[in-house]
C-alpha cells in the first residue's frame, strides 16, 4: 500500500495529495459524528461527511501541499533548529489564522449560512485549540519528515483535529 501511494505521490503529488485530504477529513467527520456524538448509522448526516471531504480535498489539500512547498523554498536560515522553528513560526502565525478563517467560512457557505456569524461564534475557540495543538505537530513535521510526506502527516493527525472542527462547526 505505501508503495502503491509513494507512486501516485511521484506521479501527481497534488491530486494524490489532495484526494488523499478528502478522504482523511471525511474521516474525521464521521469520527466526531459515530465516536464523539454517537449518533449512530442511521443518524449518520452524509451531507455533512460530504462537505468536509468537499473542503479538504478542493482546498485545504491543495493549499497546504503549495504552502509546505513555499516553506521548503523560501525558508531557509542558518541552522536545521532555525529553520524549523521560522517554518512553525510562519506557519502559526500566517496559515493557521487564515485557515480556520477559511475553514469555518467555507462551511457556512456550504451550509447556507453567514460566514460572519460562523467567525464571531467559533473563531477565537478554533483558533486557541489550534494553538494548543498544532505547534508541536509542525515542529515534529518540519524536522523529521520529510517534504513530500507533510501534508500526509498532518492529515493523520487531523483526524483527531477534524472531528473537533467538524463537532465545534456543528454546534448550535
Amino acid at each position: 500500500m505505501l508503495a502503491w501511494y509513494k507512486a501516485r505521490l511521484a506521479a501527481r503529488p497534488l491530486l494524490t495529495q489532495s484526494v488523499t485530504t478528502a478522504i482523511l477529513f471525511a474521516t474525521g467527520d464521521i469520527t466526531a459524528q459515530q465516536l464523539v456524538e454517537r449518533r449512530g448509522a442511521s443518524d449518520h448526516d452524509l451531507v455533512r461527511t460530504g462537505r468536509m471531504a468537499l473542503y479538504g480535498g478542493s482546498v485545504f489539500g491543495p493549499a497546504a501541499t503549495t504552502w509546505y512547498g513555499i516553506l521548503q523554498r523560501h525558508v531557509v536560515l542558518s541552522t536545521p533548529r532555525k529553520t524549523m522553528l521560522a517554518r512553525v513560526a510562519a506557519d502559526q502565525l500566517l496559515f493557521a489564522p487564515v485557515f480556520c478563517g477559511v475553514f469555518l467560512g467555507s462551511m457556512a457557505l456550504l451550509e447556507g449560512g453567514s460566514p460572519r456569524d460562523k467567525l464571531k461564534k467559533y473563531y477565537a475557540s478554533a483558533l486557541t485549540a489550534n494553538y494548543a495543538l498544532w505547534p508541536a505537530v509542525q515542529m515534529v513535521n518540519f524536522s523529521v519528515v520529510p517534504l513530500e510526506h507533510r501534508v500526509l502527516f498532518v492529515n493523520l493527525i487531523s483526524i483527531g483535529w477534524n472531528s473537533y472542527l467538524s463537532f465545534l462547526n456543528s454546534s448550535k
